[in-house]
């Protein structure tokens, strides 16, 4: 197959930054999306341009270091399908997004002659570094401010001996998968970080180990979202249905009610 791609170039953090055309051909539908970059990159070196600069590492969903605004979605889209002797069907009565990272995106999700856009991040806590790579160091920083734990989690063997509910240890798992990618900022219109910060806060909050800091943690979180320059949530839900992990947005309400229990008890 053949595409058509615009990619945003930029050279460094003060460059001003332009959308370059660049034709792929004879991609293989088979081919992930980063695996066609590579492919377009090979022919950009060989004819002694230079690179495309784009973030990735285990390409396997995992590390979160892929991310890119494909065609105005963060990490693009792949519908979810069921076919029955060969022919599609709707999943639950509806075409149904599958969370997936950049990596996880295939070729064959993509028309023939498409012309598809390729950008980085948009957010300002996010600036370029080049090319399609954004600084996200930002997210570092509010994980550091929440600390480590002080209760001594023992053992393996010591496990069962942890009075942790089901319920409880299900959300904090849920809320531990998130994998620190962005796309909820990058997809939100005011930048916000509350999907980030909130399943970093509620996957301790829920659990005992996380007791002893659990104001302070939240506490210094929210402080550090909001030093960075992050926006506020208006609740629209835009960083759910981008995010590959599909981290809930009860969540959020849960970090606000740990804030606000915070200040009562600080």
């Amino acid at each position: 197959m053949n595409v058509t791609l615009k990619v945003w170039r930029q050279k460094n953090a003060t460059d001003s930054g332009r959308f370059v055309t660049y034709e792929a051909k004879n991609v293989s539908p088979e081919a992930s999306f980063l695996e066609m970059l590579d492919i377009v990159n090979n022919g950009l070196e060989a004819s002694g341009e230079a690179a495309i600069a784009f973030d990735h590492d285990c390409r396997e969903g995992i590390c979160g270091m892929c991310g890119l605004m494909i065609n105005g979605l963060a990490h693009g889209a792949e519908k979810e399908e069921k076919t029955e002797h060969g022919i599609k069907v709707e999943v639950d009565g509806e075409d149904k997004e599958k969370g997936i990272t950049t990596c996880q995106l295939y070729m064959r999700n993509f028309k023939d002659g498409e012309t598809i856009t390729i950008e980085p991040w948009r957010a300002k806590p996010f600036p370029v570094i080049r090319d399609l790579v954004v600084d996200r160091s930002a997210f570092d920083r509010i994980i550091q401010a929440g600390g480590f734990i002080s209760v001594n989690t023992g053992n393996a063997q010591d496990a069962n001996d942890l009075p942790v509910s089901k319920i409880n240890a299900d959300l904090a798992m849920d809320a531990a998968e998130c994998i620190g990618c962005g796309a909820c900022v990058a997809a939100c219109k005011n930048a916000s970080a509350m999907l980030f910060v909130a399943a970093k806060v509620s996957h301790l909050a829920l659990l005992p180990q996380g007791e002893p800091e659990r104001g302070r943690r939240v506490t210094a979180m929210v402080d550090a979202m909001d030093k960075e320059g992050f926006g506020n949530c208006t609740n629209e839900g835009e960083c759910e249905a981008r995010c590959p992990k599909k981290i809930s947005l009860s969540n959020i309400s849960r970090m606000n009610r740990e804030y606000l229990r915070a200040q009562f008890f600080r």
